[in-house]
């Protein structure tokens, strides 16, 4: 085996590595990490049969939507990526320029919430879970093009009142944080 195909097998095996690892780095930030280009890592990939990204996160999403006893899957803002009911979950939302203000191009607020409350509510154990108070502060304005990680903690359980507290990142800043307080409802509560 010659030298190149040697670095390219290494580089192949590290890339396999790195996705099975992280699935949800872009092809840049795998290009940064192996010092190679980004057509080279798409190459790397389609050689070794690895999706792109947004197929990679749909594929993990699908997985982890019929775990969720609250929600319906299309009630999810975002794509839930990783849920373990009644301790933590994780989602991803690409913005768009559709989800912003036409004068500041600053994404509005209501995604941002819809994202961490739907994330909130998908990680109880429930049937249905309702926000019954909401602490929140959003840290730093958010554009089109961002991708938004939310991470949900069950913090605390007692009967049917949950707390839990969800942060949303952009990269390896915080944008958004927040505090649920949720009620699970009983079925026979659900039906008055």
């Amino acid at each position: 085996m010659s030298k190149t195909s040697l670095v390219k097998k290494e580089r192949q095996d590290s890339l396999r590595d790195k996705i099975k690892t992280n699935p949800f780095l872009t092809d840049e930030d795998i290009a940064a990490q192996l010092t190679v280009s980004v057509p080279t890592v798409r190459l790397y990939r389609l050689e070794l049969g690895i999706p792109e990204l947004r197929e990679r996160i749909k594929n993990v999403a699908e997985d982890n939507y019929n775990k969720v006893r609250s929600l319906d899957s299309s009630e999810i803002v975002g794509e839930l990526m990783d849920i373990q009911l009644g301790s933590q979950g994780v989602s991803v939302l690409e913005t768009t320029k559709s989800m912003t203000f036409e004068k500041s191009k600053i994404v509005r607020g209501h995604f941002i919430y819809s994202l961490a409350e739907s994330l909130a509510i998908a990680v109880i154990d429930a049937n249905v879970a309702l926000v019954g108070v909401a602490n929140i502060k959003y840290k730093i304005p958010v554009y089109a093009g961002s991708r938004l990680y939310a991470k949900a903690q069950v913090k605390s359980n007692k009967g049917n009142s949950f707390i839990v507290w969800v942060n949303i990142m952009e990269r390896q800043t915080e944008v958004f944080r927040g505090k649920f307080i949720l009620v699970a409802l009983e079925k026979s509560e659900q039906s008055q």
